[in-house]
């Protein structure tokens, strides 16, 4: 933490998925005195005050003495927000958390391609986020451990090869937190059709997601051991993974990841074209 305990570190943007950084900044000793947030909205800014965090609404002044600037708005502002700034980030590193936005469209905006581009997710929001980040040669081995120590703030960080990859990344990642939500609504609403108090099957559902969750992670199993170790032959478990091989399930999501993934390189391609003519 020692780089980013002496860097300047400015948001552009003040929302959940910024403040959710900027917690686990000042939870690993980054002093308020170092972070600075511009965001137009009065109301984020005067509760990021209230955290000592200094917040102004101009994002020339914002990023004038800053080291790293993290770009934290909505893609549909992007060009909105960037062209005035274009030429203004010469010696800053630019970190980029906004989806579907390429390195080339944020070096076009700004006049620098020293960008890092990560892929987050919303479980940051409670420290255990999974992001995904690439950067091209142009962004230094000290920057992208700056980057990473940034984000390591919220939760793990992987870098991946190739730009193209952050798609995947975010059918996996990105989108992921609402695939397992919506199996658990379905496990949820399977407890209350078989009788059971919805605040029950509430309760069960979730404490499983948590603990098979720690369990992949802390085991040395794969998850499809894990899987195996737990279903007994012609067992409760084995009639419930029947059904799903029955439903083509594995494909099924593997299909529906693909097009999380398509989705995110037809994004990407809407807002380089937005940016070039808004």
């Amino acid at each position: 933490m020692n780089a980013t305990l002496n860097s300047n570190i400015t948001f552009i943007g003040g929302g959940n998925m910024a403040q959710a950084l900027i917690g686990g900044l000042l939870a690993r000793g980054l002093p308020t005195t170092r972070i600075m947030v511009s965001d137009p909205v009065e109301a984020i800014r005067q509760l990021l005050q209230e955290k000592e965090i200094q917040a102004v609404d101009d994002n020339v002044k914002a990023i004038k003495n800053a080291d790293v600037v993290v770009l934290a708005v909505k893609p549909q502002v992007l060009g909105t927000v960037l062209k005035p700034l274009h030429g203004l980030f010469e010696g800053k590193l630019i970190v980029s958390i906004i989806a579907g936005a390429e390195i080339e469209t944020i070096a076009a905006l700004t006049g620098t391609d020293r960008v890092v581009r990560v892929m987050p997710n919303t479980p940051a929001l409670v420290q255990t986020g999974a992001h995904g980040l690439y950067a091209n040669e142009n962004v230094t081995t000290k920057d992208r451990d700056l980057a990473s120590q940034i984000l390591a703030a919220t939760g793990l960080t992987i870098w991946v090869n190739s730009e193209a990859q952050i798609d995947a990344v975010t059918a996996v990642s990105g989108s992921g937190p609402a695939y397992f939500f919506y199996l658990m609504e379905s496990m949820i609403r399977a407890g209350k059709n078989m009788g059971l108090d919805e605040k029950v099957a509430t309760a069960l559902t979730l404490q499983t997601a948590l603990g098979a969750a720690q369990m992949a992670i802390t085991s040395s199993n794969t998850p499809a051991e894990l899987r195996k170790n737990v279903t007994s032959p012609n067992g409760t478990t084995q009639a419930a993974l029947e059904v799903f091989d029955r439903a083509q399930i594995s494909q099924n999501i593997q299909t529906a990841l693909a097009a999380a993934q398509k989705r995110s390189q037809e994004l990407a391609h809407e807002l380089s074209d937005s940016t070039k003519t808004d």
